[in-house]
């Protein structure tokens, strides 16, 4: 990308006018997507992005600035201005440069922009075809296919040069069943830290089919009655309410400026005792893992949550100093247009001992959330509000007649309190999470689990 001897001077006169850390990030991405409508290509599209950021520590602050003119005068020009920002009369020194040894957790067989859209095409098309011949009711389908190399170099004035090949794969499916009065969507996403060869692990048919069934069942539903009652939640992307409504709590952008409900909480119980929560980068070909987060820590396994209790935050460089914690590698950007800080990477509550089948069969009346959807929350209270995408009602420890319209209504630390089933079939889903930093890529998951009490937005009854 650049010279060690030019990245070497930026840094210098990051700091030449004060300043305790400086940081460059530099990055080089190319995105090649596809998108179609009933099985024909609609927009394809190939670009690049660039660019350099850079980040001067002064105290607990920070100032950042970014460009995308990597010319040596330019980016030279930037860091003094950046450096005169810091206000600080005494800069640190930039110390040589020691290369870090990157281990690659997700190899990469067929680099997504060496794959030949023609496939990707033929297999969205063939998702299409099925969500077709599911029922004469689906009006619509759409799929898109998105491939991302990403290569970036992060050196500091620590004398970090650490350097990283990144390259990801999401396929999104959707079908619209429409009636004379109502529209529903089936959605499927999958995603991994792979190349183009994820493509041949995925059932485009069941894809389709899959999106097809819950559009057409979700379309003959009845409206969700409201109230407060046990709700169990399936696994995989049903770990969406643990990401967002306590997740995000568990940052340090937020729990450092003592804006999280958690907070003052490290060390104490949370959570019910049947609750394990995990963020791991190192899940090999995950779609959230990493192999160094975007200040070159290494990625690892950070246990949040250990049968209750509250044993870490996610944390980055600066909201680490601000802690007085060391970081986790959890520090996490969309691009060079972003300045880090502590995200989620592949976040999910771990596998307990009880069977799906079992915590059904002993739920007397609830509702039982299949699919989940997007949602808002507020960190600081840990209040969120969700949307049930496909539901039912489980009457007499039985899964009965479909319901539309359902929300999740709660506060974070309620519904961890409130677990108190946690069955035995983990697993994890794909989806997009916005910060402070940015859009980045990230899995989400739990096993089954049954909530006792919780308020269900719905028809009164």
């Amino acid at each position: 990308m650049l010279s060690q001897y030019l990245i070497h001077d930026v840094l210098t006169a990051a700091l030449s006018d004060g300043g305790d850390f400086a940081e460059v990030f530099i990055e080089n991405t190319e995105k090649n997507s596809l998108s179609m409508i009933n099985g024909a290509v609609e927009k394809a599209v190939w670009g690049i992005d660039s660019g350099c950021g850079i980040r001067v520590f002064s105290g607990y602050g920070a100032i950042y600035a970014y460009t995308n003119d990597m010319s040596g005068e330019n980016l030279l020009k930037i860091a003094r201005e950046a450096s005169q920002a810091a206000q600080n009369n005494i800069p640190a020194p930039c110390l040589g440069f020691q290369k870090a040894a990157v281990e690659k957790l997700h190899p990469i067989l067929v680099p997504p922009s060496s794959g030949p859209k023609k496939v990707a095409a033929e297999k969205l098309r063939m998702a299409s075809d099925a969500s077709f011949a599911y029922n004469s009711r689906v009006s619509q389908t759409s799929g898109s296919f998105l491939g991302i190399t990403q290569d970036i170099l992060i050196a500091n004035s620590d004398g970090l040069w650490a350097e990283d090949h990144r390259a990801r794969i999401r396929v999104v499916v959707e079908a619209v069943a429409s009636s004379e009065n109502e529209k529903q969507v089936g959605y499927m996403g999958p995603g991994a830290h792979m190349g183009f060869e994820f493509l041949d692990t995925l059932d485009f048919n069941e894809l389709g089919y899959e999106c097809a069934r819950i559009a057409i069942t979700m379309l003959d539903a009845t409206l969700c009655p409201g109230g407060r009652m046990p709700v169990i939640i399936n696994n995989g992307f049903g770990g969406v309410i643990f990401h967002e409504a306590c997740g995000h709590s568990l940052e340090a952008t937020s729990a450092a400026l003592k804006s999280s409900e958690f907070s003052d909480s490290l060390g104490k119980q949370i959570a019910s005792d049947k609750v394990t929560a995990i963020d791991d980068g190192t899940l090999p070909g995950h779609w959230g893992s990493i192999n160094i987060d975007d200040e070159g820590a290494k990625s690892r396994r950070n246990v949040l949550i250990e049968n209750g209790v509250l044993k870490s935050f996610l944390i980055d460089r600066l909201n680490g100093l601000r802690m007085g914690l060391a970081p986790t590698g959890s520090s996490r950007r969309e691009s060079y247009k972003y300045a880090p800080t502590s995200r989620m990477t592949n976040t999910f509550i771990a596998a307990g001992n009880d069977r799906e089948a079992d915590i059904i069969a002993d739920t007397e009346y609830g509702l039982y959330a299949k699919k989940m959807g997007g949602g808002s929350v507020q960190p600081a209270t840990g209040e969120f509000n969700f949307a049930v995408t496909e539901g039912y009602i489980i009457r007499n420890g039985r899964i009965a007649e479909p319901v539309r319209g359902a929300t999740l209504i709660g506060r974070g630390s309620e519904v961890l309190q409130n677990i108190d089933r946690v069955a035995d079939n983990l697993s994890l889903a794909q989806g997009m999470c916005g910060s402070l930093s940015g859009l980045i890529p990230t899995d989400v998951g739990q096993p089954a689990i049954r909530v006792k009490e919780l308020t269900v937005g719905g028809r009164k009854l």
